[in-house]
């Protein structure tokens, strides 16, 4: 059953397979295409195969299947690496284990930008496929523009909007070693690193501090995790966007841009939607733009076979990414 589907998956994206071999998209989101306890995604040569099996056995075999499927199907995919996903597996299988070749990529190129991955650095793999489109839009849009990219994770939306011309971009996450890793992609890119635009610290207590230094930007990244804990605060996705977006939209300038990104898969489009719309009712923000996550990630209409917990439209996935635009009074 494994080897049909990811044939299939294979062939409606082949234009993914280029020459080098150097970038990175989902190859098969068996949430959507047919097996739901399977996710692949693809790092340059290396495969990270997402195992969300809750019998271990039954696991283990999914994951020789497709492996075995994977090397005659992409035969210069030269390692192998698995997450098991389910809260049975321990900590260490939670955050990868290398089953064949090695070492796995360290980097991959995308829209002429390179990022430095981690397939083993935790539960995720230090560089999110589904916002590639919004790392294009920050290239596009963010020339000479100062950038704030809060809960940054390994800050590939800051290193896009540097190598998109940004004149400032502060990358703000409570996890150092994340930032070790941007600092690492803006080296691979030749980008200068200034440690003071490099914050270790919680989101609330620092965005408070930037408010009574009267600090603004021209763009805010806001893209909470799921659910966070902080010394000063609480980030819930479900009840807190707009205490979110209200708390931060005074460190951003007129005309400037708030880029908000939901990704809980029980929020819906419309629920998401209505949220935005009443955040925007006084006037000094509008929704200008939904920024729509990859196919690859979506699965195609020739692979689909099932459809999401919640309804995201008007997104196309859960990871549900608006840019709204600021007025100052």
């Amino acid at each position: 059953m494994i080897s049909s589907l990811l044939e299939k998956a294979c062939a409606v994206r082949y234009q993914l397979f280029e020459g080098r071999h150097d970038s990175a998209y989902r190859l098969f989101n068996g949430f959507y295409e047919g097996a739901p306890a399977l996710a692949i995604d693809i790092y340059a040569t290396s495969a990270l195969l997402h195992n969300y099996s809750e019998d271990i056995e039954a696991g283990k075999s999914m994951i020789s299947e497709a492996t075995s499927s994977l090397q005659k199907l992409l035969p210069w995919i030269n390692t192998f690496v698995v997450k098991d996903r389910y809260a049975a597996h321990d900590a260490k299988h939670h955050k990868g284990t290398v089953l064949s070749g090695g070492p796995a990529s360290n980097k991959v190129r995308e829209h002429g930008v390179f990022y430095a991955v981690d397939l083993c650095m935790g539960r995720d793999a230090s560089l999110y496929l589904d916002t590639r489109n919004l790392r294009e839009w920050a290239l596009k849009n963010l020339s000479g523009k100062t950038v704030l990219n809060t809960f940054a994770y390994t800050g590939s939306l800051g290193v896009a909007a540097m190598a998109g011309g940004a004149s400032q971009v502060v990358q703000l996450d409570r996890n150092k070693s994340h930032l070790d890793m941007a600092k690492t992609s803006c080296m691979l890119n030749g980008f200068s690193i200034q440690k003071r635009n490099y914050v270790a610290d919680d989101f609330f207590a620092h965005v408070g501090l930037l408010r009574k230094l009267g600090e603004t930007f021209d763009c805010v990244f806001l893209d909470p995790p799921f659910f966070s804990a902080g010394n000063s605060g609480t980030v819930d996705m479900i009840n807190e966007n707009m205490r979110l977006i209200n708390k931060i939209r005074p460190l951003i300038n007129d005309g400037g841009h708030l880029v908000a990104i939901n990704n809980s898969v029980f929020v819906s489009g419309k629920a998401y939607m209505d949220m935005l719309h009443q955040v925007c009712n006084d006037g000094f923000l509008k929704l200008k733009e939904i920024i729509p996550v990859p196919s690859d990630f979506t699965g195609y209409p020739e692979t689909i076979a099932s459809t999401p917990i919640s309804d995201p439209a008007p997104f196309n996935h859960s990871t549900k990414i608006a840019i709204l635009e600021v007025k100052k009074k």
